[in-house]
């Protein structure tokens, strides 16, 4: 193997929505530890850098320096208070940082693993499978897009490993 083989082998990046990853393992009744999901993403999938994408909030910097310590190069979004059925709700959607960076990263990762169900990641997964670049698609969620269907071959539920990755 040359070397150039094998930086390239090695060298994948996940593109994380955590709002999505989050609520998904919530929603089937566990909580994920982000330290062992990222070393899973390494061991399993050779995750060189993992972005994560998560709304910004003052008051969560412990758990954003945890997140960073934990390995998760944290992309933060500015978030929102809105108003729905009159109850606050923290509205701090990512899914174009997403996007962007997995173009602006492009040329630096060999294979791409996407971090969501999410149905707005659809041009993104369709691009990066046509250029051969996607590795998996890691769906938190028992139900996701129907628009990731078409990609099944790379789609993996993350309850597989509930036993490796819950807290």
């Amino acid at each position: 193997m040359t070397s150039s083989t094998m930086k390239t082998d090695h060298n994948n990046y996940a593109f994380i929505d955590s709002q999505n990853l989050n609520l998904g393992v919530k929603s089937q009744g566990w909580i994920l530890n982000f330290l062992r999901f990222r070393k899973f993403l390494k061991d399993k999938y050779r995750v060189e850098k993992a972005y994560l994408f998560i709304g910004y909030i003052s008051g969560n910097q412990a758990l954003y320096t945890k997140l960073q310590e934990s390995g998760y190069v944290c992309i933060f979004k500015p978030t929102l208070a809105i108003k729905e059925n009159g109850a606050a709700k923290i509205k701090g959607n990512v899914d174009a940082e997403l996007v962007l960076h997995a173009m602006i990263q492009y040329p630096n990762y060999s294979k791409a693993v996407i971090v969501s169900g999410d149905g707005d990641f659809y041009c993104l997964v369709e691009y990066l499978t046509e250029q051969n670049k996607l590795a998996k698609i890691i769906v938190p969620n028992v139900r996701f897009s129907s628009l990731l269907r078409k990609f099944s071959g790379f789609v993996v539920n993350i309850q597989l490993f509930k036993e490796k990755l819950k807290k």
